[in-house]
């Protein structure tokens, strides 16, 4: 992202932990040029910092929080509690259940404050952020058509391997 960029989209990770599993969306945002900014706060260790952030990206115009947190996972929805604008949570695999933790933290919002809850971990950083440039497409065309190329390299991808698959093997359609 230039400096002279306005970031549309914050990701957050309680702890620097998560940054392993983060670097996904962020790789995302970047093939999408999507400009982003990136902090680690955490929903109990930094409560006060946690709203100063979202305040900040919100003033920045950040358009959509990307979020990723593991054990209790409270971050996505102490991030959901301070904005309007989508909250998607991506739980951080733990010790426990390899993150089912952070998933039922995640997904399990009061009523009235919603989190977008994606997969565990790096699946989900990347569907997180795809998810977040869908949002954008909303309103920004030359993104809805990077999305579509997208999608259409991804079926290409199926395609040739299908295709190679049947040349190994002697299979046939």
């Amino acid at each position: 992202m230039s400096a002279s960029e306005k970031p549309k989209v914050a990701v957050l990770m309680g702890s620097i932990s998560d940054l392993d599993a983060m670097k996904e969306a962020v790789k995302v945002l970047e093939q999408f040029g999507v400009p982003y900014r990136v902090d680690v706060t955490s929903a109990h260790r930094t409560p006060e910092r946690t709203v100063q952030v979202v305040r900040e990206a919100e003033k920045d115009g950040v358009q959509v929080f990307i979020v990723g947190a593991g054990m209790a996972a409270h971050l996505a929805g102490a991030v959901a509690a301070q904005t309007t604008r989508p909250v998607l949570g991506v739980p951080m695999e733990g010790k426990l259940a390899g993150g089912l933790d952070a998933l039922l933290s995640t997904v399990q919002m009061p009523r009235g404050i919603p989190v977008g809850t994606l997969a565990i971990g790096r699946s989900g950083a990347v569907n997180a952020a795809l998810l977040a440039c869908e949002i954008l497409a909303l309103t920004d065309e030359d993104l809805a058509w990077k999305l579509t190329q997208h999608r259409e390299e991804m079926a290409r991808a199926v395609e040739e391997a299908s295709e190679r698959l049947r040349q190994e093997t002697g299979g046939q359609h």
